[in-house]
């Protein structure tokens, strides 16, 4: 009987990984950053607003923008924007995680409620 402590057990085999090129993590990178407020800018002014995947997370994230603004005007209203804007704000930050975890994935899914007017936009 031949001795156990020389033997190597059976390794299961990895599957290979498909290497991501630079362009695609680049325009990953910028679709996430069409999320992030302010810095929406970036996307804008270089070529990845030609990619349209990038382009429509650019749309996604000025509607979420936009939505952020509509709840900072609804927030002066006495009584009642106190109560909307926490939900609205709520509602926008699961939009923003959401938008990300997309962008990140490579997926082109739309925003819950508010997803569906960014086709309004042309550029």
């Amino acid at each position: 009987m031949p001795p156990l402590e020389n033997q190597v057990p059976p390794v299961a085999p990895v599957p290979p990984v498909a290497p991501q090129s630079a362009g695609q993590t680049n325009n990953t990178l910028m679709a996430i950053l069409a999320y992030l407020g302010i810095l929406i800018i970036v996307p804008f002014i270089t070529d990845a607003k030609n990619d349209p995947f990038v382009k429509f997370h650019i749309k996604q994230g000025l509607v979420l923008i936009i939505s952020w603004v509509v709840g900072m005007f609804i927030g002066v209203v006495p009584v009642l924007g106190w109560i909307l804007v926490p939900l609205l704000s709520l509602f926008n930050l699961i939009c923003l995680i959401m938008g990300i975890i997309n962008a990140a994935s490579g997926q082109q899914k739309q925003l819950p409620l508010i997803g569906s007017i960014a086709n309004n936009f042309k550029f």
